[in-house]
């Protein structure tokens, strides 16, 4: 099934916006847009002019701008999976339909088409006053954010807000619909032509070109393709593969991603906090705050490549949308992909657990 749109939200005032955002001051913007019925861009966009500046959002005007902000910390998230990591941005690599960032800590995947809104944000705390650059998409869901940190650089800050503001002074936005999550798609009668291509591969990359010649997608090609390209794993698994990783002292890449922006740790696990549903990492430099809950299937997964098979751990949502993957760390004199199988192997199949 292909991409849908859910109607837009009806209009509220902006006046009404900033209403409630006065009425709940410490809730979190997420979560109060969600309450009032719409998208998170919209509760900057009310704010415009007090303490809120649009910006240019395109990644090749804000990339080489966030460069000169020294440490920071850049959060990428999915509805069930929020991935926070510490570092300076640099080593920006522009494409017109795939960007990259590859620094040390930074490690990112740019889609510069739904890069549409922007904004600088400077807000009051108890603390003092938080400044943060947010980017959405065009039906005004978050896509990425930089947070400024203790020891980030002001004047690249002042710098940055004179460079990127449009000078735009509205306080609403033109939004798009907002595109749900495609289902599973697949065709039982492409299985063997699937497993054949499959095998094939020499690149992880190809595998959603592969998907696409075949019309299915991701999720789709994983329930039918079978042995030995997946394994279904209990949904439960995630926690017994984080402790592992851990306890093995095995470094992972981590990515969570969503349409504008996927992004990468690349490293060990050391200190898990399970919460309620929540599945939290909580290392200096990253963070991982996981819904669990929210995992309605989990996968092994291979593909061949050039330099031996890639071994993945998938999580979907209910509604088929992907909400991380993870690898072992495979380079060269820190090969750490023989660890990540073993502790990929010793995870329970989801058919074991309904037996």
């Amino acid at each position: 099934m292909a991409d849908t749109q859910t109607a837009a939200p009806q209009p509220l005032s902006a006046e009404a916006i900033r209403a409630a955002l006065d009425y709940n001051p410490k809730m979190r913007a997420r979560d109060l847009a969600s309450q009032l019925g719409l998208p998170e861009a919209a509760l900057l966009a009310a704010r415009t002019g007090q303490g809120v500046t649009r910006i240019n959002a395109h990644p090749d005007a804000v990339m080489p701008a966030v460069e000169t902000l020294g440490e920071v910390m850049a959060l990428t998230r999915v509805e069930a999976a929020v991935h926070e990591k510490v570092g300076i941005y640099a080593n920006y690599h522009p494409g017109p339909h795939a960007a990259m960032v590859l620094a040390d800590e930074i490690d990112l995947r740019i889609f510069p088409s739904h890069w549409q809104h922007g904004f600088l944000v400077e807000q009051e705390s108890d603390g003092g006053v938080k400044r943060s650059l947010q980017i959405f998409d065009a039906a005004g869901d978050a896509i990425h954010k930089v947070h400024l940190r203790e020891g980030s650089d002001l004047s690249g800050w002042a710098a940055l807000k004179q460079a990127l503001a449009t000078g735009e002074t509205g306080d609403t936005l033109e939004l798009a619909p907002r595109q749900t999550t495609e289902a599973a798609k697949s065709d039982p009668a492409k299985r063997d032509i699937l497993r054949k291509e499959w095998a094939r591969l020499t690149d992880t990359h190809q595998f959603l070109r592969l998907c696409s010649k075949l019309k299915m997608n991701r999720l789709g090609a994983y329930r039918i393709a079978g042995a030995p390209f997946v394994r279904p794993l209990d949904p439960a698994a995630i926690d017994p593969m984080l402790e592992a990783v851990r306890d093995r002292e095995t470094q992972i890449m981590l990515f969570v991603g969503n349409r504008g922006c996927i992004q990468i740790h690349s490293g060990p696990v050391r200190n898990l906090h399970p919460m309620g549903p929540w599945q939290n990492i909580m290392d200096p430099g990253f963070n991982l705050h996981l819904r669990r809950d929210k995992v309605a299937e989990l996968w092994a997964v291979e593909k061949p490549t050039q330099r031996g098979p890639a071994l993945s751990v998938e999580a979907f949502d209910a509604e088929g949308g992907l909400i991380f993957q993870c690898f072992g760390v495979g380079k060269q004199g820190n090969d750490h992909r023989p660890a990540w199988k073993d502790i990929v192997g010793g995870l329970a199949s989801r058919e074991e657990v309904s037996a």
